[in-house]
């Protein structure tokens, strides 16, 4: 397996590989789980070369404290990258080398796309996904790229970015990966205990839920019964729930024909922040 973790080495060896190839690339910052492993799977299928990246990027978060108590093993992510494939390259640098010394992010005009719930919650955080996006796709310039569909605000964030920056490069959106009981697979999910993360199932029985009353009652009462799922456990407290244009992200009060919409929640679970999302067409 070849690990680098200099963009300069990772890029000169990508450019001399051979023609005609295809590179797949699938940006992670690390504690890897498997849905992780299902975008490298499909990068796998679909290309002849796959590029996972591991890095915690420092300036998509807003909380210093998140920051600081953001899984990190990265002997254990290369371990079980390597049991999936000894090819896949992975590309593991320093914050250094990302910023060169200079730690902050870019600004940029998403259309509106960051305004709404994440960026309500976090702000700074869109442009700090995309100073690292778009400097990840430079430097390994690849032919498709993979992300989870658990943050579907941050993939129309990250189409946005690819289409104003004129990025030459295939987004591929890959279904969510849960675990047993429904609950989204998330690297912050390391930090509940065992009975937590079985009561946090509760997120995924809502959007359940939610799914099947959509179109059935108004989106106003959905909404004040998803606060009142959350309140009756203590250990919740729902950020925000919203239910979305999937192309705008705008979030609807009636239903148009002819759209898609989706449900997004963020939930602290015993001070660990989860989202989640689903289509409800």
């Amino acid at each position: 397996m070849l690990i680098f973790n200099k963009q300069t080495e990772l890029s000169n060896y990508l450019s001399s590989l051979p023609q005609p190839r295809s590179v797949g690339f699938v940006p992670t910052m690390g504690a890897l789980h498997d849905g992780h492993i299902s975008l490298l799977r499909k990068s796998l299928e679909d290309n002849s070369t796959t590029v996972i990246s591991i890095f915690v990027n420092p300036t998509q978060f807003n909380n210093a404290e998140d920051l600081e108590k953001y899984p990190k093993n990265l002997d254990r992510d290369i371990a079980k990258i390597s049991t999936l494939s000894p090819d896949i390259i992975v590309f593991a640098p320093d914050t250094n080398d990302i910023y060169k010394g200079n730690t902050i992010s870019e600004q940029f005009d998403f259309d509106g796309l960051d305004t709404k719930m994440e960026g309500r919650f976090r702000a700074g955080h869109f442009d700090g996904v995309g100073t690292i996006v778009r400097q990840l796709l430079l430097i390994v310039a690849p032919d498709n790229a993979y992300f989870g569909e658990k943050d579907f605000q941050q993939v129309q964030i990250v189409r946005k970015l690819v289409e104003k920056n004129q990025i030459p490069v295939n987004i591929v959106t890959c279904p969510i990966h849960r675990e047993e009981n429904g609950l989204a697979m998330s690297s912050r999910n390391e930090r509940l205990s065992a009975d937590t993360r079985s009561e946090a199932s509760l997120i995924y029985k809502i959007l359940k839920h939610v799914r099947e009353t959509f179109g059935t009652i108004d989106v106003s009462q959905i909404a004040a019964n998803v606060q009142a799922s959350i309140d009756q456990n203590p250990n919740f407290k729902l950020e925000y729930f919203e239910i979305a244009d999937e192309e705008t992200l705008e979030t609807i009060s009636e239903i148009q024909p002819g759209r898609k919409y989706r449900a997004f929640i963020a939930v602290y679970v015993n001070n660990v922040r989860l989202i989640d999302t689903i289509s409800l067409n």
